[in-house]
């Protein structure tokens, strides 16, 4: 049963999905309760777990019960229907999510909330994420995400938020339809739900001061592996918001032409039957995905030279990923559901 609710839009319910994230869960519990600005409460929204994830909440919640937490139980659904289940639960105008392998700075929270208490007229906040990984696969990863970070700065309005640390006002999340449940996995629905809002004029900010620290992938293998799901899934944002192909705050311009030019080499391989100069095509192909690059290759020198050095190979690499992850999505029908 749905507790009273409560209207001070100095509080949130921060919502937390987790299938078998123990201990990662026990740290992000800590670091809730230590808030400057603790939650009015924090509902965990166990997805199946077969871990010692539900009991161990439980216990937590128990040898702290200054700490509002409830947990919420459902079968393996995903993170979508988990983070929806949590929004209808919850009891404060703002909800908050945040991933349960994340740990949040102690004034997350106050600085997630403070756009809506600025203008009413946001309806969403987008925080940001960062990583003290020494893998170089993950350092790679948070100078890439710092560069989106980096655009969406200068703008007023952004068109995108991601879950692993977002904020939106309870009313307008149930109003506009909560996540889309068909994405299986944690790959696409913040996007979707995001483009939503978008579409209908919605005001949506970056806060670039609400830090949460994040784990990237720690091997090429993994990074890679990510990019495919995304891509694979990018096909059903798509079919509901074909405008965003082209253009979105979050994604760069080059990546989507990069992964236009992916999806082409295959196809190219075709004129290495054909008199000359066809057969050159995959090789200008390739270069053309290698020149587009640079920007971000002399924006990762700025950073960390030597990381600058595998930048082309990873992000050609990662443009064969993007396209054979696309490709499986358009053949798998997400166009069509």
């Amino acid at each position: 049963m749905t507790e009273q609710r409560n209207t001070s839009p100095q509080t949130a319910s921060v919502i937390v999905p987790v299938r078998d994230g123990w201990p990662g869960l026990g740290d992000l519990l800590e670091a809730l309760a230590n808030q400057d600005h603790p939650p009015a409460e924090v509902l965990v929204v166990n997805d199946g777990s077969t871990d010692s994830s539900l009991e161990s909440t439980k216990a937590w919640a128990a040898d702290r019960p200054q700490v509002n937490v409830r947990v919420l139980t459902q079968g393996k659904e995903g993170p979508a229907t988990a983070r929806n289940f949590g929004a209808r639960e919850a009891i404060s105008d703002i909800i908050v999510f945040i991933d349960s392998d994340c740990i949040p700075k102690p004034d997350w929270l106050e600085k997630m909330l403070l756009p809506f208490e600025e203008n009413e007229r946001v309806v969403g906040v987008q925080g940001a994420y960062k990583s003290s990984q020494t893998e170089w696969i993950a350092r790679f990863s948070q100078i890439e995400i710092e560069e989106r970070y980096h655009r969406m700065q200068q703008a007023s309005t952004v068109d995108f938020i991601g879950t692993y640390a977002a904020a939106y006002r309870r009313d307008v999340f149930l109003a506009e339809g909560c996540f889309d449940t068909r994405f299986g996995m944690a790959s696409g629905e913040d996007a979707d739900f995001s483009f939503r809002l978008s579409d209908r004029g919605l005001s949506m900010v970056f806060q670039p001061e609400a830090v949460v620290y994040h784990k990237h992938p720690s091997t090429l293998a993994g990074y890679l592996r990510q990019k495919y799901w995304r891509a694979y899934w990018r096909n059903l944002i798509y079919r509901n918001h074909f405008s965003k192909v082209w253009k979105d705050s979050y994604t760069p311009f080059s990546l989507k032409v990069q992964t236009i030019l992916g999806l082409a080499l295959p196809i190219s391989l075709l004129s290495l039957f054909l008199p000359p100069p066809w057969p050159w095509l995959p090789a200008a192909i390739i270069a053309g995905i290698l020149a587009t690059t640079l920007p971000f290759t002399l924006w990762v020198a700025r950073k960390e030279p030597l990381l600058a050095l595998a930048t082309p190979l990873v992000l050609l690499l990662r443009t064969l990923v993007l396209s054979v992850g696309y490709a499986h999505g358009t053949l798998g029908g997400l166009w069509l559901e």
